[in-house]
């Protein structure tokens, strides 16, 4: 194989269109751009969902749900991953030094996923109820 035979696969290159070079070209005259109206002119277009003036469908539609700007500063934990984390104290800072919770996070709370069999002393970290009973079933308390 040369570099000068070297060739694109077939069908995979178009051949450009040229616009306005005369009638046998069938993009002749208004260039495939239909007479006259906004769309035909130099320039002449539109924000998207733009409906000429009608109310457009993303306004017409009722808006639903929300998402708060505050879900970046909570976490959850599970238990198995409290678990996992090798530590009798837990709170806040030692989530954040093993990679369990983000750094910007600043309300944790621990849920009831998967099992703890270990004493954990959980400090200014919330627990759901179930997770609550788990951890004190383990012989750990919520301080």
């Amino acid at each position: 194989m040369q570099l000068n035979s070297i060739k694109p696969a077939g069908g995979a290159k178009h051949a450009k269109r040229r616009v306005g070079r005369g009638i046998g070209s069938g993009l002749g005259k208004t260039c495939g751009r239909g007479h006259k109206g906004q769309k035909s002119r130099a320039g002449g277009f539109h924000k998207v969902g733009f409906e000429g003036g009608q109310m457009p469908l993303h306004r017409r539609l009722p808006k639903r749900g929300f998402k708060s700007a505050l879900l970046k500063f909570n976490a959850e934990v599970t238990l198995n991953e409290l678990q996992s984390l090798g530590a009798d104290e837990v709170d806040l800072l030692t989530l954040k030094q093993a990679g369990l919770v983000g750094d910007l996070v600043k309300n944790v709370k621990v849920i009831k996923s998967g099992e703890l069999t270990k004493k954990v002393v959980l400090k200014g970290i919330g627990a759901t109820a179930g997770a609550k009973a788990a951890i004190e079933a383990a012989g750990g308390s919520l301080a």
